[in-house]
């Protein structure tokens, strides 16, 4: 195909999604920077704006580039958090960050691209027969537990965690044997005891500040001014928004700073203040076709390494955005996790591109077949 046969077989209906989506987020952006262009709205815009152009460059390279990409993807993703531990700035206390100058990079997030990719190219590369074959089931657990544990140690147990959720998820949908999971969660009731089995014992497996955000996630009224300062503030501003919301810019939570983190975790308190149930349901249904649109085209790839790294990256895309409202309502404890597309931040912002640039490679060269 040539360049502009590729541009034109795009998946359109997603990209204009996309576009939708972003303008949610310009929008509340600059309302949470008090009707200002500055200090968030103009460096999000010009980071999208790049972002998207590069969405139309990844997709006319063959799909067989990224599947020949993925194991060195994998290992760069390695080191970039080894390479954390080394050179790595701390922020919020922890140590996640990269500085390249042009950009600081959380290896972290990019990461979760990475194991995407590599698990589609090993379950690409396996016999089908073999997929359930304990060794071969060992093997990808090992992929993913290592980054997984280097990752936690940061620490940062929340993206931690949605690199296990994306892994498993992935196994699952190239046909591991559902006994293997039936395993797993037994395993993980048990490990979860474990864990409080270990608070304020000389071998506790998390830090102090993580118990505090489970303590806080059962009981928010525990330290109302403390740790559960945040959770509350974001339900006062969840709940006073109503039907139809305050109106644009109209918001006390978050315009008089009670809000915390207005602008990266907790922007969807300040749409749902702003612009009510009405607003909150409008986002979620444009995430909800994001993810038709792409299990839509996931049905159509011939490739298997295209249908799992789309259907993969779909997983990804849904734990970003399912997470980050769940915890902002309550329904799962305060982790570090944006709003794809809406919260400010350059590295959730590139890899989210990034993901849809994979999507749309495999999208337009869905009808060839390894």
């Amino acid at each position: 195909m040539t360049f502009f046969w590729k541009i034109l077989n795009i998946n359109w209906p997603l990209q204009i999604l996309i576009i939708t989506t972003a303008l949610f987020g310009f929008l509340m952006l600059y309302s949470v920077s008090g009707g200002n262009w500055d200090p968030w709205t103009t460096p999000q815009i010009k980071r999208f704006t790049a972002a998207f152009f590069l969405i139309f460059l990844m997709a006319t390279i063959n799909i067989s580039f990224w599947k020949k990409l993925s194991p060195y993807a994998y290992i760069l993703g390695i080191l970039l958090i080894i390479g954390v531990y080394f050179y790595g700035e701390t922020g919020m206390g922890a140590k996640r960050w990269l500085n390249l100058k042009f950009v600081k990079l959380q290896p972290s997030e990019a990461f979760k691209i990475s194991i995407v990719m590599f698990l589609a190219y090993y379950y690409d590369k396996l016999n089908p027969k073999y997929v359930s074959h304990p060794l071969y089931v060992f093997i990808p657990l090992v992929l993913i537990l290592i980054p997984s544990f280097l990752v936690f140690k940061q620490p940062d147990l929340g993206t931690a965690l949605v690199i296990v959720i994306i892994g498993i998820s992935i196994m699952f949908l190239a046909g591991v044997h559902l006994g293997y999971f039936f395993v797993a969660g037994i395993g993980s009731i048990g490990l979860l005891l474990l864990l409080f089995q270990s608070r304020g014992t000389s071998w506790q497996i998390l830090k102090n500040y993580h118990y505090k955000r489970i303590d806080t996630f059962l009981n928010p009224s525990i330290d109302p001014l403390g740790s559960g300062y945040h959770i509350t503030q974001s339900k006062i501003a969840l709940g006073s928004g109503g039907l139809l919301g305050k109106g644009y810019m109209q918001g006390s939570q978050s315009q008089l700073n009670f809000l915390p983190e207005k602008h990266t975790d907790f922007i969807f308190t300040t749409l749902a203040e702003e612009f009510g149930f009405i607003g909150t349901i409008a986002l979620l249904a444009i995430y909800t076709l994001i993810i038709v649109f792409c299990i839509l085209s996931a049905l159509s790839i011939k490739d298997r390494f295209g249908k799992l790294l789309t259907t993969g990256l779909c997983v990804t895309f849904f734990s970003y955005f399912s997470i980050n409202i769940g915890m902002v309502m309550g329904l799962l404890p305060i982790v570090g996790i944006p709003l794809p597309l809406i919260s400010y931040g350059g590295s959730s912002m590139i890899v989210v591109m990034i993901a849809f640039g994979l999507m749309q490679s495999a999208h337009v060269h869905r009808k060839e077949s390894s």
